[in-house]
């Protein structure tokens, strides 16, 4: 998202055992001067860019893709579009402020573990990121906060490996490239995820596709063979196919408190709509759960998609 938070942008507004060894990362306050910051890593070459408008704000583009966006003095700005709507289910899965286990799958430049951290002080998170190159560079240039385990690892095998219900919240945001790799599709993989996840507990992803839809669709049919209740956030132009975006799927055997949310992505700068219940079923249709033989990537992004003004 790679990935994080390695991922496509997706839009911009101005307002227990571990079975791999974590990543070293250092924890200071110290930042590099200003500067752009360019370094070919394990899946391409990734970029760190000064934000001129805001004093120490960063946005990290892996081969000329937009894949996250921090501002340091104020990591509970989320720049990007899909990254709100993350941030605001967060929001919502449980009280304010109280601190939470959540497993982020891709890394980039840490945009939602670092929102956590600061809007739920003491959580425990553990992020998993298959670019060990890209989690060095992000080091090196942007200090991490406490709290935050970097591992260099395959999403589906620590996944796999994790110890069972050990997280409050599993945030899925892996993209090889644009596209989310085939093997974080699949029916297999959602019942790993599910196992990690508590009996509370909250899977969300960052999705990407466009009409009609069959990426997105499969998605929401593997989940809801392993969930009991699911929530799709998504811009209303993209979910009326008029073009390519991000939308984002929140599962879980609980309801999250959807009129909360609702409010929350209805009142932001780019509006989104909130589908769950029989509106959602319809939009399934006839969609069915993928199985690993049968899996394939996200669409590729049509040029310009996740481009940044």
């Amino acid at each position: 998202m790679c990935v994080g938070d390695c991922r496509p942008g997706g839009g911009r507004s101005r307002s227990s055992p571990r079975p791999f060894p974590a990543f070293a990362a250092p924890h200071n306050g110290d930042v590099t001067e200003a500067l752009p910051v360019s370094r070919t890593v394990d899946h391409g070459t990734a970029k760190l860019m000064p934000d001129v408008d805001r004093e120490r704000a960063w946005l990290l583009t892996v081969d000329g893709a937009p894949q996250s966006y921090v501002d340091l003095d104020e990591p509970t700005h989320l720049e990007f579009e899909y990254a709100r709507r993350l941030g605001h289910v967060l929001d919502v899965v449980a009280e304010p402020g109280r601190a939470l286990d959540v497993l982020h799958l891709g890394g980039g430049a840490l945009t939602i573990p670092r929102y956590v951290a600061a809007t739920r002080p003491g959580s425990r998170q553990d992020v998993v990121e298959a670019d060990r190159g890209l989690l060095q560079l992000v080091v090196d240039h942007l200090p991490v906060p406490d709290g935050i385990a970097l591992h260099t690892a395959d999403a589906r095998a620590w996944t796999e490996a994790a110890p069972a219900d050990s997280a409050d919240v599993l945030v899925a945001d892996v993209f090889g490239g644009s596209r989310v790799p085939a093997h974080l599709t699949t029916l297999a993989y959602a019942r790993a995820a599910e196992r990690v996840l508590r009996g509370t507990g909250v899977y969300l992803a960052n999705l990407a596709d466009a009409a009609p839809f069959t990426f997105l669709r499969s998605q929401l049919a593997t989940f809801a063979a392993v969930f009991e209740e699911l929530a799709l956030i998504a811009e209303p132009g993209v979910l009326r196919g008029r073009r390519f975006g991000n939308a984002v799927l929140v599962a879980a055997h609980r309801p999250v408190d959807l009129a909360a949310l609702t409010r929350l992505t209805a009142s932001d700068a780019f509006p989104a709509r909130v589908e769950h219940g029989p509106g959602l079923r319809t939009f399934i249709g006839g969609a069915r759960p993928v199985r690993d033989e049968d899996a394939v990537p996200s669409p590729e992004p049509p040029d310009g998609a996740f481009g940044i003004g």
